[in-house]
Protein backbone atom coordinates (compact mmCIF):
# COMPACT_ATOMS: atom_id res chain seq x y z
CA UNK A 1 0.00 0.00 0.00
CA UNK A 2 1.39 3.62 -0.57
CA UNK A 3 -1.42 5.24 0.04
CA UNK A 4 -4.50 5.23 2.39
CA UNK A 5 -7.93 5.30 1.40
CA UNK A 6 -9.48 6.70 4.77
CA UNK A 7 -13.34 6.73 5.65
CA UNK A 8 -15.06 9.26 8.18
CA UNK A 9 -18.04 7.87 10.22
CA UNK A 10 -20.11 10.80 11.87
CA UNK A 11 -20.18 14.53 10.10
CA UNK A 12 -21.27 16.34 13.41
CA UNK A 13 -18.56 19.12 14.32
CA UNK A 14 -15.59 17.22 14.76
CA UNK A 15 -15.99 14.95 11.51
CA UNK A 16 -16.25 18.21 9.71
CA UNK A 17 -13.12 19.64 10.99
CA UNK A 18 -11.37 16.09 9.76
CA UNK A 19 -12.77 16.34 5.90
CA UNK A 20 -11.76 20.24 5.87
CA UNK A 21 -8.05 19.26 5.97
CA UNK A 22 -8.31 16.01 4.37
CA UNK A 23 -9.81 17.81 0.95
CA UNK A 24 -7.51 20.49 1.31
CA UNK A 25 -4.58 17.25 0.82
CA UNK A 26 -2.86 18.45 4.26
CA UNK A 27 -2.22 14.77 5.29
CA UNK A 28 0.22 13.19 2.58
CA UNK A 29 0.06 9.61 1.16
CA UNK A 30 -3.73 10.09 2.75
CA UNK A 31 -6.88 10.33 0.54
CA UNK A 32 -10.95 10.57 1.50
CA UNK A 33 -12.28 8.32 -0.25
CA UNK A 34 -15.52 7.78 1.91
CA UNK A 35 -17.73 9.78 4.53
CA UNK A 36 -20.87 7.60 6.87
CA UNK A 37 -23.59 9.71 8.62
CA UNK A 38 -26.87 7.87 9.30
CA UNK A 39 -28.24 11.71 8.84
CA UNK A 40 -28.95 12.29 5.44
CA UNK A 41 -28.95 16.24 5.42
CA UNK A 42 -25.08 15.73 6.64
CA UNK A 43 -23.69 14.14 3.36
CA UNK A 44 -25.34 16.32 1.11
CA UNK A 45 -22.22 18.88 0.84
CA UNK A 46 -19.87 15.51 -0.12
CA UNK A 47 -22.09 14.44 -2.67
CA UNK A 48 -20.70 14.66 -6.50
CA UNK A 49 -17.45 15.26 -5.08
CA UNK A 50 -14.84 12.91 -7.77
CA UNK A 51 -13.78 10.50 -5.96
CA UNK A 52 -15.47 10.25 -2.68
CA UNK A 53 -18.61 8.03 -1.72
CA UNK A 54 -21.17 8.88 0.73
CA UNK A 55 -23.02 6.22 2.80
CA UNK A 56 -25.95 6.49 4.91
CA UNK A 57 -24.90 3.32 6.89
CA UNK A 58 -21.32 2.71 8.61
CA UNK A 59 -21.89 -0.92 8.31
CA UNK A 60 -21.85 -0.37 4.51
CA UNK A 61 -19.03 1.70 4.65
CA UNK A 62 -16.58 -0.67 6.22
CA UNK A 63 -18.06 -3.14 4.36
CA UNK A 64 -17.68 -1.56 0.99
CA UNK A 65 -13.49 -2.02 -0.30
CA UNK A 66 -13.61 1.42 -0.68
CA UNK A 67 -11.36 2.45 2.61
CA UNK A 68 -8.76 0.92 4.28
CA UNK A 69 -9.02 3.18 7.67
CA UNK A 70 -11.10 4.46 9.72
CA UNK A 71 -12.30 7.81 11.69
CA UNK A 72 -14.52 7.17 14.11
CA UNK A 73 -15.97 10.71 15.52
CA UNK A 74 -19.79 9.49 16.00
CA UNK A 75 -21.84 10.17 19.47
CA UNK A 76 -19.31 8.17 22.40
CA UNK A 77 -21.49 4.55 22.70
CA UNK A 78 -20.82 3.94 18.97
CA UNK A 79 -17.32 4.42 19.09
CA UNK A 80 -17.17 0.46 20.75
CA UNK A 81 -19.50 -1.32 18.18
CA UNK A 82 -18.33 1.13 15.13
CA UNK A 83 -14.26 0.66 16.11
CA UNK A 84 -14.76 -3.59 16.95
CA UNK A 85 -16.38 -4.10 13.40
CA UNK A 86 -14.21 -2.26 11.58
CA UNK A 87 -11.10 -4.20 12.85
CA UNK A 88 -12.86 -7.08 12.43
CA UNK A 89 -13.73 -6.43 8.94
CA UNK A 90 -9.82 -5.60 8.50
CA UNK A 91 -8.93 -1.94 8.40
CA UNK A 92 -7.20 0.25 10.76
CA UNK A 93 -8.61 2.26 13.04
CA UNK A 94 -8.54 5.90 14.64
CA UNK A 95 -11.47 6.60 16.79
CA UNK A 96 -12.35 10.52 18.36
CA UNK A 97 -12.68 10.87 22.23
CA UNK A 98 -13.83 9.04 24.29
CA UNK A 99 -12.48 5.75 22.84
CA UNK A 100 -15.54 4.50 24.64
CA UNK A 101 -18.52 5.54 26.78
CA UNK A 102 -17.49 3.30 29.53
CA UNK A 103 -14.14 1.55 30.39
CA UNK A 104 -16.09 -2.42 30.29
CA UNK A 105 -16.63 -1.21 26.59
CA UNK A 106 -13.12 0.23 26.46
CA UNK A 107 -11.56 -3.55 27.43
CA UNK A 108 -13.77 -4.84 24.47
CA UNK A 109 -12.11 -2.36 22.18
CA UNK A 110 -9.00 -2.83 23.22
CA UNK A 111 -8.79 -6.35 23.18
CA UNK A 112 -10.49 -7.00 19.54
CA UNK A 113 -7.08 -4.45 18.52
CA UNK A 114 -4.77 -6.88 20.30
CA UNK A 115 -6.06 -9.68 18.57
CA UNK A 116 -5.19 -8.23 14.98
CA UNK A 117 -1.78 -6.08 15.72
CA UNK A 118 -0.82 -6.06 12.24
CA UNK A 119 -3.86 -3.18 12.37
CA UNK A 120 -3.50 -0.21 13.57
CA UNK A 121 -5.87 1.09 16.39
CA UNK A 122 -5.04 5.01 17.03
CA UNK A 123 -6.50 7.30 19.51
CA UNK A 124 -7.47 11.40 18.68
CA UNK A 125 -5.57 12.54 21.64
CA UNK A 126 -3.91 16.20 19.74
CA UNK A 127 -2.87 17.69 22.83
CA UNK A 128 -0.49 15.36 23.13
CA UNK A 129 1.70 17.24 20.65
CA UNK A 130 0.44 20.68 21.65
CA UNK A 131 4.34 22.19 22.45
CA UNK A 132 2.95 23.53 26.22
CA UNK A 133 2.60 20.26 27.54
CA UNK A 134 5.51 18.96 25.58
CA UNK A 135 7.41 21.86 27.73
CA UNK A 136 5.69 20.49 31.32
CA UNK A 137 6.06 16.88 30.26
CA UNK A 138 9.94 17.85 30.00
CA UNK A 139 9.80 19.60 33.26
CA UNK A 140 8.74 16.41 34.75
CA UNK A 141 10.47 13.55 33.29
CA UNK A 142 14.18 15.62 33.32
CA UNK A 143 13.89 16.16 37.46
CA UNK A 144 13.42 19.86 36.60
CA UNK A 145 10.08 19.71 39.19
CA UNK A 146 11.51 16.89 41.45
CA UNK A 147 8.81 14.87 42.68
CA UNK A 148 5.21 15.90 42.24
CA UNK A 149 3.30 16.28 45.17
CA UNK A 150 0.52 18.56 43.89
CA UNK A 151 -1.30 18.97 40.76
CA UNK A 152 -4.33 21.38 40.84
CA UNK A 153 -6.38 21.96 37.38
CA UNK A 154 -9.27 23.97 37.44
CA UNK A 155 -10.70 24.31 33.85
CA UNK A 156 -14.16 26.23 33.81
CA UNK A 157 -14.19 28.03 30.67
CA UNK A 158 -16.11 25.40 28.99
CA UNK A 159 -19.42 27.72 29.31
CA UNK A 160 -22.23 25.97 27.53
CA UNK A 161 -25.74 27.36 26.81
CA UNK A 162 -29.22 25.73 26.86
CA UNK A 163 -29.04 25.63 22.84
CA UNK A 164 -26.09 23.82 22.93
CA UNK A 165 -27.21 20.85 24.95
CA UNK A 166 -30.52 20.94 22.84
CA UNK A 167 -29.04 20.98 19.44
CA UNK A 168 -28.63 16.87 19.93
CA UNK A 169 -30.53 14.47 22.08
CA UNK A 170 -27.61 12.58 22.33
CA UNK A 171 -26.05 15.28 24.11
CA UNK A 172 -25.80 15.33 28.12
CA UNK A 173 -28.32 12.31 28.25
CA UNK A 174 -26.78 9.02 30.43
CA UNK A 175 -28.10 6.90 26.64
CA UNK A 176 -26.66 9.23 24.04
CA UNK A 177 -23.22 10.02 26.15
CA UNK A 178 -22.94 8.39 29.12
CA UNK A 179 -21.62 11.25 30.98
CA UNK A 180 -21.29 15.26 30.81
CA UNK A 181 -18.42 17.36 31.29
CA UNK A 182 -15.70 14.94 32.75
CA UNK A 183 -16.70 12.86 29.01
CA UNK A 184 -17.15 14.98 26.71
CA UNK A 185 -15.46 18.57 27.14
CA UNK A 186 -12.82 17.14 29.69
CA UNK A 187 -11.34 14.07 28.44
CA UNK A 188 -8.21 15.57 26.49
CA UNK A 189 -7.84 17.37 29.87
CA UNK A 190 -8.04 14.26 31.70
CA UNK A 191 -5.59 12.76 28.91
CA UNK A 192 -3.17 14.83 30.14
CA UNK A 193 -3.12 14.35 33.48
CA UNK A 194 -2.48 10.54 33.23
CA UNK A 195 0.09 11.62 30.68
CA UNK A 196 1.92 14.02 33.02
CA UNK A 197 1.27 12.49 36.48
CA UNK A 198 0.30 9.06 35.85
CA UNK A 199 -3.13 7.27 37.22
CA UNK A 200 -4.25 7.83 40.83
CA UNK A 201 -4.41 5.48 43.34
CA UNK A 202 -7.86 6.52 44.13
CA UNK A 203 -10.37 9.27 44.05
CA UNK A 204 -13.02 11.48 45.41
CA UNK A 205 -15.59 13.07 43.21
CA UNK A 206 -18.14 15.80 44.04
CA UNK A 207 -20.24 15.91 40.59
CA UNK A 208 -23.60 17.94 40.19
CA UNK A 209 -26.02 16.56 37.84
CA UNK A 210 -27.88 19.78 35.85
CA UNK A 211 -26.17 22.31 38.07
CA UNK A 212 -26.34 24.92 35.40
CA UNK A 213 -28.72 23.10 32.59
CA UNK A 214 -32.05 21.34 31.89
CA UNK A 215 -29.52 17.96 31.92
CA UNK A 216 -29.61 14.63 33.67
CA UNK A 217 -25.35 14.38 33.70
CA UNK A 218 -23.12 16.05 35.56
CA UNK A 219 -22.31 20.01 34.73
CA UNK A 220 -20.35 21.18 37.78
CA UNK A 221 -17.48 19.10 39.17
CA UNK A 222 -14.83 19.48 41.96
CA UNK A 223 -12.87 16.50 42.33
CA UNK A 224 -9.85 15.09 44.96
CA UNK A 225 -7.21 12.72 43.55
CA UNK A 226 -4.39 10.87 45.21
CA UNK A 227 -1.50 8.77 43.55
CA UNK A 228 0.49 5.98 45.26
CA UNK A 229 3.54 8.41 46.30
CA UNK A 230 1.50 10.43 48.63
CA UNK A 231 0.97 12.98 45.48
CA UNK A 232 -2.54 15.31 45.97
CA UNK A 233 -4.82 16.89 43.34
CA UNK A 234 -7.80 18.63 42.72
CA UNK A 235 -9.59 18.43 39.37
CA UNK A 236 -12.27 21.48 38.73
CA UNK A 237 -14.38 21.79 36.13
CA UNK A 238 -17.94 23.15 34.30
CA UNK A 239 -20.03 23.88 31.71
CA UNK A 240 -22.03 26.59 33.40
CA UNK A 241 -19.72 29.22 34.95
CA UNK A 242 -18.38 32.50 33.25
CA UNK A 243 -16.33 33.89 32.51
CA UNK A 244 -14.47 30.83 33.86
CA UNK A 245 -10.85 29.50 34.33
CA UNK A 246 -8.00 27.40 32.66
CA UNK A 247 -4.76 27.00 35.51
CA UNK A 248 -2.62 23.90 35.60
CA UNK A 249 -0.50 23.98 38.56
CA UNK A 250 2.02 21.24 39.26
CA UNK A 251 4.49 21.36 42.69
CA UNK A 252 7.42 19.42 42.59
CA UNK A 253 9.91 19.33 45.58
CA UNK A 254 11.96 21.20 43.38
CA UNK A 255 9.13 24.21 42.28
CA UNK A 256 5.92 24.88 40.53
CA UNK A 257 5.05 25.32 37.48
CA UNK A 258 2.00 27.18 36.37
CA UNK A 259 -0.02 27.67 32.74
CA UNK A 260 -2.28 30.15 32.83
CA UNK A 261 -3.57 32.62 29.85
CA UNK A 262 -1.52 30.61 27.61
CA UNK A 263 2.04 31.43 29.26
CA UNK A 264 3.89 28.86 31.28
CA UNK A 265 5.72 30.09 34.44
CA UNK A 266 8.16 28.21 36.81
CA UNK A 267 9.57 29.03 39.66
CA UNK A 268 12.02 27.07 40.52
CA UNK A 269 13.62 26.03 43.75
CA UNK A 270 17.47 26.67 43.98
CA UNK A 271 17.48 22.99 46.28
CA UNK A 272 15.01 20.10 46.99
CA UNK A 273 12.43 21.33 49.31
CA UNK A 274 12.57 18.03 51.43
CA UNK A 275 16.49 18.33 52.12
CA UNK A 276 16.10 21.96 52.59
CA UNK A 277 13.47 21.21 55.33
CA UNK A 278 15.68 18.95 56.55
CA UNK A 279 18.93 20.35 56.99
CA UNK A 280 18.44 24.13 57.56
CA UNK A 281 18.79 26.05 60.77
CA UNK A 282 15.93 28.37 60.87
CA UNK A 283 12.23 27.86 61.25
CA UNK A 284 11.11 30.08 58.58
CA UNK A 285 13.76 30.12 56.22
CA UNK A 286 12.74 29.04 52.39
CA UNK A 287 14.77 27.90 49.40
CA UNK A 288 15.77 30.84 47.26
CA UNK A 289 13.93 30.43 43.68
CA UNK A 290 14.32 31.20 40.31
CA UNK A 291 11.39 32.85 38.18
CA UNK A 292 11.55 31.68 34.51
CA UNK A 293 8.99 32.05 31.35
CA UNK A 294 8.95 29.00 29.19
CA UNK A 295 8.04 30.22 26.17
CA UNK A 296 5.96 27.80 23.79
CA UNK A 297 4.82 28.07 20.02
CA UNK A 298 0.80 26.34 19.37
CA UNK A 299 1.40 22.96 17.62
CA UNK A 300 -0.31 24.36 13.56
CA UNK A 301 -2.85 21.85 13.24
CA UNK A 302 -2.62 19.02 16.00
CA UNK A 303 -5.17 17.23 14.70
CA UNK A 304 -3.29 16.79 11.63
CA UNK A 305 -0.29 15.87 13.06
CA UNK A 306 -2.27 12.57 14.31
CA UNK A 307 -3.94 12.13 11.69
CA UNK A 308 -0.66 12.20 9.33
CA UNK A 309 1.01 9.56 12.53
CA UNK A 310 -2.06 7.19 12.09
CA UNK A 311 -1.40 7.39 8.24
CA UNK A 312 2.57 7.11 8.77
CA UNK A 313 2.46 4.07 11.23
CA UNK A 314 -0.04 1.94 8.75
CA UNK A 315 2.52 2.77 5.67
CA UNK A 316 5.96 2.62 7.70
CA UNK A 317 5.49 1.68 11.34
CA UNK A 318 5.82 5.02 12.61
CA UNK A 319 5.61 4.60 16.07
CA UNK A 320 1.76 6.28 16.93
CA UNK A 321 2.12 9.46 19.43
CA UNK A 322 -1.57 8.26 21.06
CA UNK A 323 -1.94 4.58 20.67
CA UNK A 324 -5.58 3.44 20.72
CA UNK A 325 -5.18 1.76 24.35
CA UNK A 326 -3.97 4.49 26.12
CA UNK A 327 -7.68 5.86 25.93
CA UNK A 328 -7.94 3.83 28.94
CA UNK A 329 -6.64 6.64 30.92
CA UNK A 330 -8.71 9.31 30.06
CA UNK A 331 -12.34 7.16 30.10
CA UNK A 332 -11.61 5.15 33.28
CA UNK A 333 -10.82 8.53 35.05
CA UNK A 334 -13.99 10.30 33.87
CA UNK A 335 -15.85 7.20 34.76
CA UNK A 336 -14.52 6.64 38.11
CA UNK A 337 -14.66 10.67 39.11
CA UNK A 338 -18.67 10.61 38.40
CA UNK A 339 -18.96 7.09 40.40
CA UNK A 340 -17.28 8.42 43.01
CA UNK A 341 -19.96 10.99 43.44
CA UNK A 342 -22.48 8.67 43.03
CA UNK A 343 -21.62 6.24 45.52
CA UNK A 344 -20.71 8.84 48.01
CA UNK A 345 -17.42 7.13 48.82
CA UNK A 346 -13.64 7.14 47.98
CA UNK A 347 -12.93 4.62 45.06
CA UNK A 348 -9.60 2.91 44.38
CA UNK A 349 -7.97 2.34 40.89
CA UNK A 350 -8.28 0.72 38.81
CA UNK A 351 -11.70 0.71 39.27
CA UNK A 352 -14.63 -1.90 38.81
CA UNK A 353 -15.52 -1.39 34.79
CA UNK A 354 -18.34 -3.84 35.45
CA UNK A 355 -19.76 -2.33 38.19
CA UNK A 356 -20.19 0.83 36.87
CA UNK A 357 -21.12 -0.51 33.36
CA UNK A 358 -23.79 -1.98 36.04
CA UNK A 359 -24.81 1.71 37.67
CA UNK A 360 -24.64 3.22 34.27
CA UNK A 361 -27.03 0.67 32.60
CA UNK A 362 -29.50 1.31 35.72
CA UNK A 363 -29.38 5.43 34.70
CA UNK A 364 -29.70 4.46 31.56
CA UNK A 365 -33.35 2.43 32.22
CA UNK A 366 -34.25 4.98 35.14
CA UNK A 367 -34.19 7.54 32.82
CA UNK A 368 -37.28 10.01 33.06
CA UNK A 369 -35.50 13.22 31.50
CA UNK A 370 -37.45 14.24 28.65
CA UNK A 371 -35.20 16.56 26.10
CA UNK A 372 -36.37 18.85 23.52
CA UNK A 373 -34.08 19.50 20.45
CA UNK A 374 -33.66 22.86 18.83
CA UNK A 375 -31.85 23.36 15.38
CA UNK A 376 -28.60 25.07 16.52
CA UNK A 377 -26.99 28.43 14.57
CA UNK A 378 -23.44 27.00 12.98
CA UNK A 379 -20.71 28.10 14.68
CA UNK A 380 -16.99 27.76 15.12
CA UNK A 381 -15.91 25.44 17.64
CA UNK A 382 -12.44 25.06 17.07
CA UNK A 383 -11.44 27.95 19.79
CA UNK A 384 -12.13 25.00 22.50
CA UNK A 385 -9.28 23.19 20.81
CA UNK A 386 -6.27 25.50 22.75
CA UNK A 387 -6.81 24.89 26.87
Amino acid sequence: MKNVRLGIVGLGNIGRFHTGYLLENKVSRCTLTAVSDAFAPSLEAFKGRPGLKTFTSAEEMIRSGEIDALVIATPHFLHTSLGIDALQNGLHVMVEKPISAHKADAERLIACAAARPKQVFAGMFQMRVEPRYLKLRHLIRNGDLGEIVRMNWIITDWFRTEAYYASGGWRATWKGEGGGVLLNQCLHQLDMLQWLCGMPARVRGFCQLGRFHNIEVEDNITTYLEWANGATGVFISSTGEAPGTNRFELCGTRGKVVLENNKIHFTRNDADMIEFSKTSKSGFAKPEVWNVEIPFDNAPNAHCTLLQNFVDSILDGTPLIAPGAEGMGSVELANVLLYSSLLGQNVELPMDSAAWEKKLNELIANSRHEKKVVQQVAEDFTKSFRR
